[in-house]
């Protein structure tokens, strides 16, 4: 793609970027074969194509962005299935992050769009608010068709999304050390983040007991918090900046201290923030070279288990559903390891069709976005059950929380499958699963039996 910068504007870094990213789009438009938004809406400038058009003008004439582009840069779900499908490589990943900070600095958005995002940035980061506002989220379930029905549908979709069952009590994990079980191989570092100790904290336990019964102590970085992907993605750079500083201190102190051999991730959508870390501060003179070692140390937990000695697993005659969450395949190119994990472990894998297309959850954007995410949803359910699945398995909270919202199945993180099938405890999850087969093998006492 032409473009036509000044020499004043490339000697900006963040511009010489984006003419660098720009450069390599050669308007070949297969992006627009995986984009959902594209396929959903069948806009042009609803394509990563026609976005990056956008994304060019306003970077050429430093214009303030206008509520046309912001309204098809609030769509994108930065899934990333256009990069995947790219020939050319194309890095819209961070074409669209400078898009979203621009939009976030000259661009004055409605009353109630405002407050809702400050809200969201508010609480999501930080456990013990969130806790608290899926308390009330709880009490207010109801109410979530009353608001559709009167336009309201941010705050339906909110209240669709909160839990019917109060979370679990806060478990006191961070700056805790967890020992190996017999011949100590490696030492890791385990993000344990904002939104999975409340909606999902099954999830790093799992993580937890796996690695220890395969001899890998697990630490919980005293001082890490949230990741900084919320806000990174609604184009809050500062607050997701100061979010990847607190985390590198806090895990630069465990590398210089005890060492460690990775740093793991079970949400694959923070996995793909913590793993541009090095290029999200790389103009930051006291934090650019311990981002990079924070982000090349950094691991989806699938990508460390399929390459260590996993204890001796029970089969289980279970037909699985694998969900590859786009954070994971198209953010971090992260494919073939949940798979080849669960296959390993005895499950029936089957993938699902159209796996390429988004589930709709991205972060916040089934709160900003729920008709296109509730689209989205369906799309994804359908194609699920077309392959008859007991269970769906994913590895992102965002994924989990979304499908589980509109499918009956019991949807599970990858990792607690695995746990399960090594000899840790059966999933929540799966207590209650019921098939028209009767009781599954493996599943012992705690499945009913077929209606």
């Amino acid at each position: 793609m032409q473009t036509s910068f000044t020499l004043a504007q490339l000697a900006d870094p963040q511009i010489a970027e984006a003419d660098s990213i720009l450069r390599a789009c050669v308007h070949c438009g297969f992006c627009t074969a995986t984009c959902p938004t594209y396929v959903l809406l069948g806009d042009e400038l609803d394509s990563p194509r026609g976005r990056i058009y956008l994304m060019k003008e306003m970077f050429e004439q430093e214009k303030p962005a206008t509520r046309e582009v912001v309204k098809h840069i609030d769509r994108c779900l930065s899934c990333l299935a256009c990069m995947t499908t790219c020939p050319a490589g194309v890095h819209y990943m961070h074409l669209v992050d400078q898009g979203r900070d621009h939009i976030e600095k000259t661009y004055r958005r409605p009353i109630h769009d405002r407050l809702l995002r400050w809200l969201l940035a508010a609480i999501l980061p930080y456990p013990a608010r969130f806790r608290t506002a899926l308390v009330a989220g709880m009490l207010a379930k109801p109410l979530a068709p009353v608001l559709r029905l009167i336009g309201l549908k941010r705050l339906a979709a909110l209240l669709r999304l909160a839990p019917t069952r109060a979370p679990a009590p806060p478990a006191d994990i961070v700056g805790k050390v967890y020992p190996a079980e017999g011949k100590k191989h490696g030492r890791v570092a385990l993000l344990s983040g904002c939104i999975n100790p409340v909606l999902a904290p099954s999830t790093n336990e799992a993580a937890i007991r796996l690695l220890n019964r395969s001899g890998i102590e697990v630490v919980i970085a005293a001082g890490e918090a949230c990741c900084g992907s919320l806000v990174h993605h609604m184009g809050r750079e500062e607050q997701a900046f100061a979010q990847a500083r607190n985390n590198i201190d806090a895990w630069t102190r465990e590398i210089e201290g005890e060492g460690l051999d990775a740093i793991l991730i079970t949400v694959s959508g923070c996995g793909t923030t913590v793993k541009d870390y090095g290029h999200m501060l790389r103009s930051d003179p006291a934090y650019a070279r311990r981002a990079a070692t924070v982000s090349a140390l950094a691991k989806d937990v699938s990508e460390y288990l399929v390459g260590i000695r996993l204890p001796p697993n029970q089969p289980h005659d279970l037909t699985v559903a694998y969900h590859s969450a786009c954070s994971l395949q198209h953010g971090q190119q992260v494919m073939r390891q949940p798979r080849e994990l669960l296959t390993k472990m005895g499950f029936a894998v089957k993938d699902i069709p159209e796996g390429h297309l988004c589930c709709g959850s991205a972060g916040t954007y089934n709160i900003m976005q729920p008709d296109i995410a509730a689209r989205l949803r369906e799309r994804k359910i359908a194609n699920i059950e077309r392959t008859r699945p007991d269970v769906i398995a994913a590895g992102n909270i965002g994924c989990l929380t979304q499908i589980a919202a509109g499918t009956a199945i019991p949807v599970v993180h990858t990792v607690e499958l695995i746990d399960w099938a090594t000899g840790g405890p059966l999933p929540d999850a799966l207590k209650d699963l019921q098939t028209g087969r009767g009781q599954k093998p493996g599943l012992g006492d705690t499945v009913v039996a077929a209606h």
